[in-house]
C-alpha cells in the first residue's frame, strides 16, 4: 500500500504510567474518533495497532494499545506515527478536505500566476495554518477562506490571497 492511500490519524507522543498506556496526539476532527477507524499501522505499514481510548493527557488522548503492557514497550513506540487505509474514512464534504490531499499542490495568486506549492499544515492551537513554500522561503497562513479562497484539488491548484495591511503606511490609528 502506498502512502498515498493511507491518511495519518495521529502520532504516539510518550509513555503514560506503568501499564503499557501511551499518548497519542490525533489527527481527527474529534480526537477521540482515532479509535472508530479499527486496526491502525505504522508508516511502514507492518506493524500494527489495535488501540482504546482510556482517557485524557493534557493535550493528548491516553490509549491502550494491545499488547503493550509495560512501559517499557510503551516507551519504544514514542514518534510512531498511526494510519489507515484512506477507504475506511468518510469521504469529504462539500468543502472539506483531507490535509494529505492539499500538501503538494501548486499555490496560485489571484491571477492564476503559479507562487509555488503547499508544503505543510499546523495547528498551535488557535487554528489551522498552512505552509506555502514560494521559492526558497516559505510563508505561514491562516488556512481560512479569507486566505484561501479556492481549491481545486481535480485540476491540482489553491488561491492563496495576499495579507493585506489595515493601513496603507502602517500606522496603527489609536483614535
Amino acid at each position: 500500500m502506498t502512502q498515498n492511500e493511507r491518511i495519518c490519524l495521529g502520532q504516539i507522543t510518550g509513555a503514560h504510567g506503568i501499564r503499557g498506556e501511551v499518548k497519542v496526539r490525533s489527527y481527527t476532527a474529534n480526537d477521540r474518533d482515532i479509535a472508530s477507524y479499527g486496526v491502525l499501522s505504522d508508516e511502514t505499514g507492518e506493524k500494527s495497532f489495535s488501540i482504546k481510548v482510556v482517557g485524557r493527557s493534557k493535550d493528548d488522548l491516553r490509549v491502550k494499545i494491545a499488547g503493550c503492557d509495560d512501559r517499557n514497550q510503551a516507551e519504544a513506540l514514542k514518534g510512531t506515527k498511526l494510519y489507515v487505509e484512506r477507504d475506511a474514512l468518510p469521504q469529504a464534504g462539500n468543502e472539506e478536505y483531507y490535509q494529505t490531499d492539499l500538501v503538494g499542490l501548486e499555490v496560485r495568486n489571484a491571477a492564476g500566476v503559479k507562487q509555488g506549492k503547499v508544503e505543510a499544515f499546523y495547528n498551535f492551537g488557535a487554528g489551522d495554518i498552512i505552509e506555502v513554500r514560494l521559492g526558497q522561503k516559505t510563508e505561514m497562513l491562516p488556512f481560512t477562506k479569507a486566505f484561501v479562497p479556492e481549491i481545486n484539488i481535480k485540476d491540482g491548484y489553491i488561491i492563496v490571497e495576499e495579507p493585506v495591511s489595515d493601513s496603507a503606511d502602517g500606522d496603527v490609528d489609536e483614535g
